[in-house]
C-alpha cells in the first residue's frame, strides 16, 4: 500500500462499512429483493470497470443462441432515462454504448436498458412474455433484483481479493462481497498460465467467498481487423483510438502482433466522441500518410458509437478498422457451458 492509499484507507473502511450494512439489510431481508419465475443471470464484478463484462456477455448470447434471451442494462451515460427497449431508432447515444453493440451483434437478441431493473425486467416480460433467460448486464451491486444465478468476474491483473474497497483501491465493497457468486470467473489470464496458479487463485477466492465456488479462467482472443466502411485496406502502421476502462492488453496484442501503434488516443471508459475529436484524429492521420499507408484501429465498443451520423461524415476518408474480441476459456469450458445450460433448463 502506498502513502496515498495509505491516506484513503479511512475513507475506504467507511465507504465499505455502508456497504455492508446495505447488503446485510438485504440479507436479512429488511430490503426486499425481487425473484423471477425464470431464469435471470447476473453477470458483474466487485471492481469498478475494467473486468471484461461485454465479451463475456456475448459469450452468452451464443451460448444461449438458440432461446429466446434479453438482455437488461442500466446503459451507462445514455442520454435517456427510464425502461427503453431497443428499436430501429436506437443509437449509443440512447442506450448506451454496450446495449447498442449487443443490438448491432445479436439481432435475435431483445435488448432493454433500465436503472431500475426490477422495472426493467417487468416491462420486458410484459412485451415479450415467452422469453426464456434475462442476462443482467453489470448488476452485481443491484440487490432490488435477486438473481437466479450470479457470474461475478475478476481481472487476473487485479484480483479482487487482493485490491481495497474506493477510495484507496477499486472495489465497490469489502472482497468478502463475492459470497453472493455462483460462479467466479477469472479474466484476461495469460495464454498459459500453470495449473498451480490457478490452484491458488481458485483457493483464495473460495476462501475469501467463505463458500466453494466453481472458479474459471478465460483470455481474450482478437480477430482479424474489420472494415467500418467498404473498399479499405488494413495496414500494420495504426491510429488507435480506445475509450474502455483497461486498454492496455489490446496495446500488449496488437505490438506483440507487429503493429506499429503510431499514437494511442485514450479517452475515458464510456466517453461520448465529439466532431472535435474525430477531426484532429482525421486531421492527424492525414499528415501521418504523407509518408505511409496508415490505419485507423479501434475497439467495437467504439466503433458503435463512430456510426453517428455527423461522426461517420468525418471518418469516410478514413481507413477505420474495428478488432473483435471474443474470450476463450483456458480449461473447463463445458464445465461453464454445462453450468449455464443446465440453470436455463430449470436443473439447478
Amino acid at each position: 500500500m502506498n502513502v496515498s492509499q495509505f491516506l484513503l484507507y479511512p475513507f475506504s473502511l467507511l465507504y465499505g462499512a455502508v456497504m455492508a450494512v446495505r447488503n446485510q439489510l438485504y440479507d436479512q431481508q429488511y430490503f426486499s429483493a425481487t425473484k423471477f419465475p425464470m431464469p435471470v443471470i447476473s453477470v458483474g464484478n466487485l471492481t469498478v470497470g475494467g473486468t471484461g463484462k461485454t465479451p463475456h456477455v456475448e459469450y452468452l448470447l451464443r451460448l444461449l443462441s438458440n432461446k429466446k434471451v434479453a438482455t437488461l442494462s442500466r446503459g451507462y451515460k445514455r442520454q435517456t432515462k427510464g425502461y427503453l427497449l431497443a428499436d430501429t431508432s436506437a443509437s449509443a447515444a440512447t442506450l448506451g454504448d454496450e446495449p447498442f453493440q449487443y443490438f448491432l451483434d445479436f439481432p435475435a437478441t431483445t435488448v432493454a436498458v433500465a436503472e431500475n431493473r426490477v422495472i426493467g425486467i417487468k416491462h420486458l416480460l410484459q412485451q415479450q412474455p415467452d422469453l426464456e433467460v434475462i442476462i443482467l448486464d453489470d448488476a452485481f451491486q443491484h440487490r432490488p433484483v435477486q438473481p437466479s444465478l450470479n457470474i461475478l468476474l475478476t481481472d487476473y491483473s487485479r484480483l479482487f481479493y487482493k485490491d481495497s474497497v474506493l477510495p484507496a483501491g477499486r472495489l465497490r465493497e469489502f472482497p468478502k462481497g463475492a459470497n453472493r457468486a455462483d460462479a467466479v470467473v477469472v479474466t484476461k489470464c495469460q495464454t498459459a498460465l500453470p495449473q498451480e496458479k490457478m490452484k491458488i487463485i481458485r483457493q483464495a477466492i473460495i476462501q475469501t467467498a467463505g463458500k466453494t465456488v466453481p472458479v474459471f479462467f478465460t483470455r481474450y482472443e482478437y480477430g482479424t481487423p474489420v472494415a467500418c466502411s467498404a473498399n479499405v485496406k488494413f495496414t500494420p502502421a495504426v491510429l488507435l483510438i480506445t475509450a474502455i476502462a483497461q486498454p492496455q492488453p489490446l496495446e500488449e496484442y496488437l505490438q506483440q502482433q507487429g503493429y506499429q501503434i503510431l499514437h494511442h488516443y485514450r479517452f475515458p471508459d464510456h466517453h461520448a466522441y465529439t466532431e472535435k475529436d474525430i477531426q484532429k484524429i482525421l486531421s492527424d492521420w492525414q499528415r501521418y500518410a504523407l509518408d505511409k499507408p496508415v490505419s485507423v484501429l479501434t475497439t467495437r465498443k467504439d466503433a458503435v458509437k463512430l456510426v453517428e451520423p455527423k461522426l461517420a461524415a468525418i471518418w469516410q476518408t478514413m481507413p477505420l478498422f474495428y478488432i473483435p474480441v471474443k474470450v476463450n476459456f483456458l480449461i473447463d469450458q463445458i464445465n461453464f457451458d454445462n453450468l449455464i445450460l443446465n440453470h436455463v433448463a430449470g436443473k439447478r
